[in-house]
């Protein structure tokens, strides 16, 4: 039942930390409807990433892979670039049955196109034959 002078909806409130630079706001996300709110940022890039984290959360992913015949059993492995929140399990289950053959070039793409992001998994380092 709305209230005198207004609406029933009681806005949403979120706190965040900003991760864009080493300063870290604490950000204040009103939700209202669909407008968002994004106070607490000291500049343009608290408040996209704000937006962005509410609206679609990203990652950069980090993991390892099976090499065979390489000096280390594991590979370490990235994704390229971010991949949605909600895919990260998708990424790592795909990521699993992955085994690779040493040698292995810093930067070789290991998994394109992991889980149907379109974002490829590289190889973090170099991985010479043992």
């Amino acid at each position: 039942m709305p209230t005198e002078g207004g609406s029933s909806k009681v806005a949403d409130v979120k706190e965040l930390t900003c991760i864009v630079c080493p300063v870290g706001c604490r950000l204040r996300a009103t939700i209202e409807g669909d407008a968002i709110t994004i106070e607490g940022n000291t500049c343009a890039r608290g408040k996209k990433y704000g937006l962005d984290e509410l609206c679609s959360p990203v990652r950069m992913l980090t993991s390892t892979v099976k090499v065979e015949g390489g000096f280390l059993p594991r590979l370490p492995v990235r994704t390229k670039g971010p991949i949605p929140k909600g895919r990260i399990d998708d990424v790592l289950t795909s990521l699993k049955a992955v085994k690779v053959e040493a040698p292995v070039l810093m930067g070789q793409v290991i998994l394109a196109d992991a889980a149907g992001t379109g974002v490829e998994v590289i190889a973090s380092r170099p991985m010479e034959r043992a």
